[in-house]
Parts: C-alpha cells; structure tokens; sequence
C-alpha cells in the first residue's frame, strides 16, 4: 500500500480538482458541522474527482460514511472510532489513518494496525478545533527519536499549518510527507500552489 508524501485536506471538491491539477494525489475529505445528506454529497462529488485523477480519497472521522461510497480509507482523530474497530468495518483491504501528538499515541495506533499516522500540530492552525499542544520542530525531533529507537516504520506525516518552506526541514528529519490545508486552499492559485508542493517533495525524493 502506497502512502503518498503530500496528503490535501479540505472540504470543497472544488479545491480538491484544483490541487489535483497540481499533482495532489491524496485527498483527505474533511467535513465539520454538516448534516449527513450534505457530508455524503460532498463525499460522492470528491470521489469522482479523485477517479479522474487516480487520486486517494480518505474520508476524515466518517467510517460508515467511507464504507458507503468505498472511499480509499478513513483518517482517525484521536476522540474518533477506535482504529480496531474501524479495521472490523472497512476491511484489511481499506487505508486507516490515525492523529498522533505524543509518542505514546503513536505506539498505541501501531498496536491498533493503522496504516500510516498524522503527527501534529507542527505549529499553530485554524482549520482545526481542540487543537493538541503544539510540537514544533523540536517536539518532532524528540518523537522521531522515540519512534526510530522503538523500530517502528509506519509512514508519519507531520500536519499542522505546514508551509512549503517546511518542507525541506520535515522531509530531513525523517518524516514520511506532509498534509497541507491552509498553504494550497488558501493561495490566490490552489494549482500552481499545489504543484510547488509536488515539485518540492519529489526534487527531495531524488
């Protein structure tokens, strides 16, 4: 199973087909304070995106809605459905990711089989509520260490108000990728933002 380096999380598909003409080749679908009709919509009409562009889709917090429409995977916060039981739903077949802020959270996901993690906030960010405390760079070197030294090898993928300019430093460290909302929704050219991330993670990959 291949989890990509630069995972897209928003709530439009708009901006999902955008990032896509970038190279976003992983969308997390993230949907807060919708009813379930309007959650599904928005759902089916990303997936048709994402089949387009042989893209990922993961739904965030919504199993029974990603078992549905056979979404790709589900992305797990920490207050959300247990990982185990997620497996028990989708499948062995389907992607599950897991939300980490300590190490001990990520021991406790690898023992539940996610297939990769979400370790963050790297830095202060407004798409999310009840935000963690923050880890920044010197919170993630201490968790990587932890990590390396456990010999454990699932994909972490920093989250949290990343930048491009944050790139560089997080792929060094060893993380696996990065997941951006704000940096490409928010640009005045969601693509071309896109595409700098997908231009930067694969010079770094070389």
């Amino acid at each position: 199973m291949q989890i990509s380096n630069l995972h897209f999380i928003t709530d439009r598909p708009d901006h999902a087909e955008q990032a896509c003409r970038g190279g976003v080749r992983w969308v997390q679908l993230r949907v807060k304070n919708a009813l379930a009709e309007e959650w599904r919509r928005l759902a089916l009409e990303t997936q048709l995106i994402c089949r387009r562009y042989q893209a990922t889709l993961i739904i965030n917090d919504n199993a029974a809605l990603a078992r549905e429409i056979g979404a790709d995977g589900v992305h797990l916060g920490k207050q959300d459905l247990n990982p185990l039981d997620a497996r028990i739903l989708l499948g062995p077949a389907t992607i599950i990711g897991g939300t980490a802020n300590t190490f001990a959270d990520i021991e406790q996901l690898h023992r539940a089989g996610v297939d990769y993690i979400g370790l963050g906030p790297f830095r202060f960010t407004t798409t999310k509520q009840n935000l963690n405390p923050i880890l920044g760079l010197a919170g993630y070197v201490a968790i990587v260490e932890q990590y390396r030294a456990a010999g454990l090898h699932l994909p972490i993928i920093g989250i949290g108000g990343i930048t491009l300019a944050d790139v560089a430093t997080l792929q060094v460290l060893g993380l696996h990728g990065v997941a951006v909302s704000g940096a490409i929704a928010q640009a005045s050219d969601i693509t071309r933002a896109a595409a700098g991330f997908t231009d930067q993670l694969l010079e770094l990959s070389r």
